[in-house]
């Protein structure tokens, strides 16, 4: 797996915003079978910095009404929240 599969989207939320500001933290939803080392060694990659610690959260997909009386899931996801080194910083869009 490589980078541009481990690490989908960045979650730009109010939350999210607190933890860049507070404690230079950063949220991306990644890949659900990506691991931590994975994840560190795709940021470190894509971006160019240094990654201090990684915690990720598995969330299951919420149950979806269909046309019938009948259910749909929508998908598992993961959500990285990425620590940076003192100093470092991401530029985000």
């Amino acid at each position: 797996m490589n980078e541009f599969q481990v690490i989908d989207t960045v979650r730009f939320t109010e939350k999210g915003s607190f933890l860049t500001e507070k404690h230079n933290q950063y949220v991306f939803r990644v890949h659900p079978r990506a691991n931590k080392i994975q994840i560190k060694q795709a940021i470190e990659k894509l971006f160019g910095k240094k990654v201090e610690a990684v915690n990720t959260m598995n969330y299951g997909g919420k149950k979806k009404r269909e046309r019938t009386a009948s259910y749909g899931k929508k998908p598992d996801w993961k959500k990285a929240i990425v620590t940076l080194k003192e100093g470092e910083k991401i530029e985000l869009a």
